[in-house]
């Protein structure tokens, strides 16, 4: 069963913040509600985030998973390699600039292994944008200020 889940707003800061956000995955359970944990398990060579495990819970679905990442100067790409509840997973933000500081846009399509009622999926898909655009709007904010 395939979900997605876009959205697009812009935060007053920089895109080297957001990115900065982005990148430092290890802190996603400070400003990501779902995110329980995540912890790196593997690095590229320049310290970026290449392969990392999670902990997500949303509503009643709970998940374990592994994630692949990938970056670009403006982008940060997420697949899942491996998952309990999800068969599949792709993310991606990616930052531009403008007059407000960057523009973010926001895309994660995912497979569940299970059926689930629609309205536990629809309560995942505003969860997922609520936290792309409150959670990551509130962090970058903070470290700028920072």
């Amino acid at each position: 069963m395939g979900v997605s889940a876009k959205t697009a707003f812009d935060i007053a800061v920089p895109p080297s913040v957001v990115m900065e956000v982005l990148q430092d995955v290890e802190a996603l359970p400070e400003w990501s509600g779902p995110h329980k944990t995540a912890e790196i398990l593997e690095e590229y060579d320049d310290g970026l985030p290449k392969l990392v495990k999670v902990k997500v819970s949303v509503g009643p679905i709970t998940d374990e998973q592994t994630l692949a990442y990938t970056w670009t100067d403006d982008s940060c790409t997420w697949d899942l390699v491996e998952g309990t509840q999800l068969s599949k997973q792709h993310g991606v933000y990616t930052i531009t600039a403008n007059d407000k500081g960057s523009h973010v846009d926001f895309v994660l399509d995912v497979d569940l292994k299970v059926k689930l009622p629609g309205l536990i999926v629809k309560q995942g898909q505003k969860t997922a944008v609520e936290t792309a655009k409150k959670g990551l709007t509130k962090e970058a904010l903070k470290r700028a200020q920072a």
